[in-house]
């Protein structure tokens, strides 16, 4: 349940960033920018950042998705989870992977279902959401598998959506209906 009550799907001011935000999403407003709404300058900055983070990125769209969805899991968000499971999947993912995700520790270290880079950006979102230095070791194995500009890339993830998932679970951001998804143990946010 919501902290703060959503704005209605119909809200339309201000005029430019509202079309802006339906754009992005192709027409509708999520929950999220419901909430976001109710500050105008803070959904312009996030709807900017997100719409970079999201479009314009070098970064292999399976490694993004990937990092995003464990740092949703790692945090207790499955309205991030429920969101960015179908683009991870959509990007070369699979449902085993996604189960793995529930025990990211675990999944660092399962060489028959990730790959080097997967499990290195595995490392790297563990470290960076739980302890938030990341160990020379975990860095080191990142940069040797990524070019710089991919590297702070995927730094900029991990913590963008870390940003997300602390703004959902805090505001208590519920999930939509989604005919087309149903995460494997979910719950709505608390």
């Amino acid at each position: 349940m919501p902290r703060i009550a959503y704005l209605p799907q119909n809200h339309a001011e201000p005029e430019d960033l509202v079309a802006a935000i339906r754009q992005r999403r192709g027409g509708g407003l999520l929950n999220l920018d419901r909430m976001l709404l109710h500050s105008p300058a803070f959904a312009r900055g996030w709807n900017g950042l997100l719409g970079a983070v999201r479009g314009e990125l070098d970064l292999d769209p399976h490694l993004r998705e990937l990092a995003i969805c464990a740092v949703a899991r790692l945090n207790g968000a499955d309205y991030e989870f429920m969101h960015h499971a179908p683009e991870f999947l959509a990007a070369g993912g699979c449902a085993e992977q996604l189960s793995a995700l529930h025990d990211i520790p675990v999944a660092v270290d399962d060489r028959d279902l990730f790959s080097a880079r997967e499990r290195a950006v595995l490392a790297l979102t563990y470290e960076m959401t739980r302890r938030v230095r990341v160990g020379e070791a975990h860095f080191a194995a990142i940069r040797a598998l990524l070019p710089p500009q991919q590297v702070v890339e995927l730094v900029g993830v991990i913590a963008t959506y870390n940003m997300v998932s602390r703004f959902l679970v805090a505001l208590g951001v519920g999930i939509e209906v989604r005919p087309d998804f149903e995460p494997e143990n979910s719950v709505a946010p608390e």
